[in-house]
């Protein structure tokens, strides 16, 4: 058994990641099998060594997360547990320093959460065109739009452009009711609701309607090139070779690219290559482009999304997620 004092030295830093009637204390006792009190500024855990020194890490990393003007919730507990455990405890990559918030809207902060996640908005930062390749709930798209919008905010960009294609744009689209906007707006919903995350619905609403932010299905990007823009792709997968292509020569001047996808839901026809795995096989060494993968390690959705993916995984003869 060993024991630990840890003093965070700040009221409030310490309630904060205490969490309401020390709900994060308890799931901490439960998830690494050690004792905590606390009392003040002060935490003492207790427990076998190597979950003690577990215990000391998270709390490094849950600290530096408050410290930067991000709410310790639950979820934020739950999921850095679940990265220390994959990383058996380790400091590798600069972990402590990934939840350095990327976007703060309204009180609410969105930074990386895992090591994958910070390596992917380094990616974004540092090339134009980056694909982020894993499996679903992993904050692909979400963490390539909270980019989008600091851009924007920064006024590194004029312009956000979200495209993803509707895979079933041919025959069955025709027989939904209403006019193209209304056949193709159940696809870009997910656009949608992650755009309203990170900005209020009054403001993101006028955007759209002066086309600073513009939402549309893929095909609408032919025949056009995005200059001072940050474009993301979703749902890349579903993309053939030749809308691949297509999308990436739409790129301009002083622009950003983000491809987000998982290559275990290609929901394309039998025979027809998905753009995204073609896109890595033929760009993997090209200078300036960055592929960045997650696991299911990454997955930031409720808890049993990740045993679920791992099910799939070891049951190779059935369809991914």
């Amino acid at each position: 058994m060993k024991s630990l004092r840890i003093d965070l030295e700040d009221n409030a830093l310490a309630q904060t990641l205490a969490g309401t009637q020390s709900e994060n204390l308890k799931l901490v006792e439960r998830r690494l099998g050690v004792r905590i009190g606390h009392r003040g500024t002060v935490l003492n855990v207790s427990g076998a060594p190597e979950a003690v020194a577990k215990a000391e890490l998270l709390f490094e990393q849950l600290a530096a997360m408050a410290r930067g003007g991000q709410r310790v919730y639950r979820d934020d507990v739950e999921q850095a547990i679940k990265v220390m455990t994959h990383q058996s405890g380790n400091k590798e990559h600069g972990d402590e320093e990934y939840w350095a918030p990327i976007l703060t809207n309204a009180g609410r902060s969105i930074a990386p959460k895992s090591p994958a996640q910070k390596r992917y908005v380094e990616a974004i930062r540092r090339h134009d065109i980056v694909f982020g390749m894993g499996p679903a709930g992993t904050g692909k798209t979400y963490l390539a739009m909270a980019m989008a919008v600091q851009a924007l905010m920064e006024r590194k960009v004029k312009r956000i452009v979200l495209a993803r294609p509707a895979v079933e744009a041919g025959e069955k689209l025709g027989f939904l009711p209403g006019d193209l906007a209304e056949k193709v707006n159940p696809y870009l919903r997910p656009l949608y609701d992650a755009l309203h995350d990170m900005m209020e619905h009054e403001r993101a609403a006028q955007l759209i309607e002066h086309g600073t932010i513009e939402v549309a299905p893929l095909a609408f990007m032919r025949g056009r090139t995005l200059n001072d823009c940050f474009a993301i792709l979703d749902e890349a997968q579903n993309t053939t070779v030749e809308q691949m292509k297509m999308f990436l020569t739409r790129l301009g001047y002083a622009s950003k690219a983000a491809i987000t996808g998982d290559i275990t839901q290609v929901d394309l026809p039998t025979g027809k290559v998905s753009g995204l795995l073609h896109a890595r096989a033929i760009l993997k060494d090209v200078q300036g482009i960055a592929f960045a993968d997650f696991t299911d390690v990454d997955v930031v959705r409720h808890p049993l999304v990740q045993e679920v993916i791992r099910a799939y995984e070891r049951d190779a003869g059935t369809p991914g997620l």
